[in-house]
């Protein structure tokens, strides 16, 4: 039997401790594999829509700094990476579905042959919504997935 190598890793993060652990996670894999690591935020503008109790719709200014800030998170996550030793790695903010995007978009794009993400998200509301992206992933991703605690 031939040990799996995976020659590209896509992390998907959002500012959560869970999916720190798995971005540590993922870059301990893809140093071991000499892969290259791709970090991902998914900017779901559905969002941005309909706010709590529908109070707020968003202008285009506001979807603009999500996406300035999103930046700014994923610019200072490569930084990090860089500093402890590993260099193959590329940061991407993406619109649109999590679940979509991180389960077939992204990897269809990328080659992506592994996954790594976190089990849950921010808050109690958005466990419940990343939550479910998780177990989509893990449903409809067509490499393997593994999920860091």
């Amino acid at each position: 039997m031939t040990e799996q190598a995976y020659k590209t890793i896509l992390v998907p993060v959002d500012g959560s401790e869970a999916a720190e652990k798995a971005l540590k996670k993922a870059v301990e894999v893809a140093k071991r594999n000499h892969a290259h690591l791709d970090i991902l935020n998914v900017i779901d503008l559905k969002q941005f829509s309909v706010s709590f109790a529908g109070m707020l719709n968003a202008s285009g200014d506001v979807v603009y700094k999500t996406f300035e800030d999103v930046d700014k998170y994923l610019a200072e996550l490569q930084k990090r990476v860089k500093e402890q030793g590993f260099d193959d790695v590329d940061v991407h903010a993406r619109f649109g579905s999590p679940r979509t995007v991180i389960s077939k978009d992204f990897p269809e794009d990328h080659q992506t042959d592994l996954i790594i993400m976190g089990p849950t998200g921010l808050n109690a509301v958005e466990r419940v919504f990343v939550g479910a992206v998780t177990d989509y992933v893990i449903r409809a991703a067509s490499c393997d997935v593994i999920i860091a605690r």
